[in-house]
This record gives structure tokens, C-alpha cells and sequence, in this order.
């Protein structure tokens, strides 16, 4: 149904396509046999229709405290991202070595929220947490897009050109000029994603947003908790309108001077965190190398492997395939909400507004919103996955498919749907899908921080318990974890022929 042609080389993909879309539905039901989503709650409808009248009748009990937290917020995300686009593009210039691409992978795959766990433990709740936080993880993601459209421009018209003998000047001329619209359009598409990640990181402490909306949420106090959530939602909606390019010079400098990151930081507790708080505690003495140590450190390893690290890995990756199966099935019944082929201009308009307000909302607050109704378990954390990211995905499939022409006597309805748009954009579809993939399992593992018993769950654990080697140790895991999972996503689009455009990520 896919692609309906002649040629055997696009049948030959059209079935491939079949076969891997049946393979990770299969699998996606397969652990729905072992997730838990039990709804714990004695009357989930009583608790929604409270949200429900807060949000009917948002309250600010202290503007001072919203406006701080708001300008905190900001602060952060344009901190972060100012010095991650720098640190992107310096690790950009290197990105065709593999060891460059393996560390980039290794920092983006951790979440900023473990991040700012491990940070707050060395700086404190300070400016550079927040700063740190979210600039490492972005510098990873930045340096991987601004690469690829390094290595993806078309260089043929300039090849002949003297600059092209000279690599500082070819680059600096040719190649940067030509990637720098798409490298603006990505950057300034995760300055948006740094305002929820700055949002979220009030979930550990940091004076942002998202502290006081979970303060407000956790005490029962809707009314408080909508008006935090539609400054958030404010922020967000309205950057079209005031992130310009000629006052972002003048941003950059207000944000430095009003929140600058610094930190009272004690060297010594620096030493002690690196060489001993996140060693091993069997490897913490001196006799290092003896079979005492390497057989009570196995000891050591096996039970946290047994308890936490297996445990939080299997849990983790049900998750994350109900979660990507879901997201993938919503996105495809959300699109035609964002197409001109389905929805004329107000239709369209209404459609794009509620993919805004889906994508705006970030996982972490979303999931936990579906904890407060439903209850503890995997069920608002794939709500929460499967609506912000198909929010993301049906807006880029739906912009994808103005591109398509429609035949004067083509279907209309479902048939239009089923026959006409959905074969040919599913290929386009399932690359988004496998881009979006690593995103849906990293936030996947910060879930856990709600009580879900994934990687984050046993790392909050840690960090909470000062037990600071078991919580490095599982970090390592879930980047692992996630490399794995990127490398293996990668594979499938090679393998797949599917290709998008770094800058629509």
C-alpha cells in the first residue's frame, strides 16, 4: 500500500518499509505484555476536573516571584545556548574524526536534568549549574547538525575557485556561508528547546519556572500552577515576535548581567567528587591492584547490575518502544491537522495552533501532570512521550507534505488519506520517527525522576541516598544506552534510504 509502482527496486523498498514498520509495532506490543500501567488512582476524573478549574481561572500570588522565574528561565536557555552553538561549532571543525563524533554522542546522550544532578553536587544551585547543564548536552547535539551540513553542502559551483586550494579560506568562504542559514534555523529551534530545558531544570531546584509550577501542582494549587504554565507557554509562543536578530547582541548581554554564572566552588570538594565520591567504593583504597579489590568491586558491580543497571535498562527500553510506536501512530493521525491538502486556512490554522501548544508542553511536566491524575506507572510517561513528539513530528510531516501536488481527479476523504498522501510521504515519516528516536529514549530515562522505575529512577535514588558512584555508574549506563539506540536508529536509515534535513530535526 505504501508505494504503488513498477519498478521492483521501490517495491523492493516498500517492502522493507512494511516489514520494519511490523517489526516495531510487534515489538511495542510485545512489551506492552510486561509494562505497568495500572491507573492507581481512586477518582482520576476528580483530580482532572480540578486542574481543570485552575486552569479556567489562573492566579498569581506573587508577580515578583513569576517574573524572576521567568526571567530565570530565559536567562538560562540563552546562556546555554549561546555557549553551546560556540562549542558546537568548534567541535563541528572536527567532526569527520570518530573519536569527536563519540564524544559528542557521549555528551548529548545525557540528559540535561542528570546533568544538573551532577553538577548542583560540585557548584551548588547556582547560575553555572543551570548554564552548565543544558550548554554541554546542546554542544553535542549543535556539533553533530552543524557538522552534517558541513559535510552536505554542495561544493561543485566552487570547486573550480582559487579559494578551494586553500582549506582555512575554502571553509571560511565557502562552506560556512552556504550552511549558515540552516545552522540559524536549527540554533535558533534549540533556543526553544533550551526554554523547556531551562523550565524543567526548576524540577531539581534551579529558580526557574518549573520549580514553582511543581511546587504549586504537588500542593494542589491549580489555579497557581496555570499561571506559571501560561508564562512558560507565552514565552514560548511569542519568540517569533521578539527573538530578532539585531536585539539578540543586546539579550546576550542583559541575561550575563543579570544572572551571571559564577559559583562559590571549593577545589578540594572538586578533587574529593572526581577522585573519590563517583569511584567505586571497593576501588576507593590503596591497595588497587590486588584480587581482594578486583573481587569485592565484582561483587560490587554484580549486585548493582542485578538491582538497578538490568532492572532500569529493561524498563527503560519498554518504555521507550511503547513510547516510539505511540508517538509514531499519533503523528500520523495529527498531520493532516498542519497539511494544505486536508484543511483549508482557519482549519489549518486551528490545527497548527494546537501542534504548538502539544510541542510547547515539555515530556517531563506532561508526565507529570499524568501522575497526579492517573497514578504512578509507564501510562503518563507514553502519554507524555507519545504527545509532545508526535506534536514535533506531525508538524514537520504536515509542512513536508506542501510540497506534494494532488491530481485533479485524485481522492478525497479517507481515501485521500490512505492512498494518495500517506504512501508518499510514510518514507519522510519514519525518518523524523528514527531522528526522533534517541530524544524519546533520553527522556525516557529521565522519567524515572517521577517514580517510574527506568535509569532515572535508580540515579535520582542515588544522588538522593549521596551514594554518588552508583549514580555515575548508571549514568554511564543510560548513555550507553543511548549511543547504542542512535547507532542502531542511524543504521536503519542508511539501510532505509532515509534522509531529512539536519536543519527539520
Amino acid at each position: 500500500m505504501l508505494l504503488n509502482t513498477g519498478s521492483n527496486s521501490l517495491d523492493t523498498s516498500a517492502s522493507a518499509l512494511r516489514k520494519t514498520s511490523f517489526w516495531f509495532a510487534a515489538i511495542a506490543l510485545l512489551c506492552l505484555l510486561c509494562a505497568d500501567l495500572d491507573i492507581s488512582t481512586v477518582d482520576p476524573w476528580h483530580e482532572l476536573s480540578l486542574m481543570a478549574a485552575g486552569a479556567l481561572s489562573p492566579s498569581v500570588w506573587s508577580w515578583p516571584t513569576l517574573l524572576s522565574s521567568l526571567a530565570n528561565t530565559f536567562s538560562f536557555a540563552l546562556q546555554g545556548v549561546a555557549v553551546a552553538a560556540i562549542g558546537g561549532f568548534i567541535l563541528a571543525l572536527g567532526y569527520g574524526y570518530s573519536v569527536v563524533r563519540g564524544f559528542c554522542a557521549f555528551i548529548r546522550s545525557i540528559h540535561e536534568l542528570f546533568w544538573a544532578l551532577l553538577f548542583i553536587q560540585i557548584t551548588g544551585l547556582s547560575s553555572l549549574t543551570g548554564l552548565l547543564a543544558i550548554a554541554i548536552p546542546y554542544a553535542g547535539t549543535l556539533a553533530k547538525i552543524y557538522g552534517e551540513l558541513f559535510e552536505e553542502v554542495d561544493l561543485a559551483p566552487a570547486r573550480n575557485s582559487p579559494a578551494a586550494k586553500q582549506p582555512l579560506t575554502h571553509f571560511f568562504y565557502t562552506v560556512l556561508p552556504m550552511a549558515w542559514r540552516p545552522m540559524v534555523t536549527y540554533t535558533s529551534y534549540r533556543f526553544e528547546c533550551a526554554i523547556r530545558s531551562s523550565a524543567i531544570l526548576g524540577f531539581v531546584g534551579l529558580p526557574t519556572l518549573g520549580f514553582h509550577l511543581e511546587t504549586a501542582l504537588g500542593e494542589g494549587h491549580y489555579s497557581e500552577a496555570a499561571a506559571y504554565f501560561y508564562a512558560l507557554l507565552l514565552l514560548i509562543g511569542t519568540l517569533r515576535f521578539w527573538l530578532q536578530k539585531r536585539l539578540l547582541p543586546i539579550y546576550l548581554l542583559a541575561v550575563f548581567y543579570y544572572l551571571p554564572p559564577h559559583a562559590q566552588i571549593s577545589w578540594d570538594l572538586v578533587a574529593r567528587f572526581i577522585t573519590e565520591d563517583i569511584v567505586p567504593a571497593p576501588l576507593r583504597g590503596e591497595a588497587l591492584f590486588t584480587a581482594s579489590t578486583f573481587s569485592e568491586f565484582a561483587n560490587w558491580f554484580s549486585l548493582l547490575w542485578q538491582q538497578q543497571i538490568w532492572p532500569g535498562l529493561i524498563n527503560t527500553m519498554v518504555l521507550g518502544q511503547i513510547s516510539l510506536v505511540f508517538t509514531g501512530l499519533l503523528a500520523l493521525l495529527l498531520f493532516p491537522l498542519n497539511s494544505p491538502l486536508f484543511f483549508r486556512r482557519w482549519g489549518r490554522t486551528a490545527g497548527d495552533g494546537l501542534l504548538i501548544l502539544l510541542r510547547t508542553l515539555p515530556e517531563y511536566l506532561l508526565a507529570f501532570l499524568g501522575l497526579l491524575i492517573l497514578g504512578p506507572s509507564m501510562l503518563p510517561a507514553i502519554l507524555a512521550l507519545g504527545i509532545h513528539n508526535a506534536a514535533i513530528i506531525a508538524h514537520l510531516v504536515g509542512r513536508y507534505s506542501e510540497e506534494l501536488s494532488l491530481r485533479g481527479d485524485a481522492n478525497r476523504g479517507l481515501n485521500l488519506y490512505f492512498y494518495e498522501v500517506l504512501p508518499r510521504i510514510y518514507r519522510q515519516f519514519l525518518a523524523f520517527l528514527f531522528y526522533r528516536w534517541e530524544v524519546i529514549l533520553r527522556e525516557t530515562a529521565i522519567l524515572g525522576i517521577l517514580g517510574i522505575s527506568t535509569l532515572g529512577f535508580y540515579i535520582d535514588s542515588a544522588f538522593e541516598e549521596f551514594r554518588f558512584d552508583r549514580a555515575f555508574i548508571l549514568i554511564l549506563a543510560s548513555a550507553l544506552l543511548n549511543i547504542g539506540v542512535d547507532h542502531f536508529a542511524r543504521h536503519i536509515r542508511l539501510r532505509l534510504h532515509l534522509k531529512t534535513t539536519p536543519e527539520s530535526l
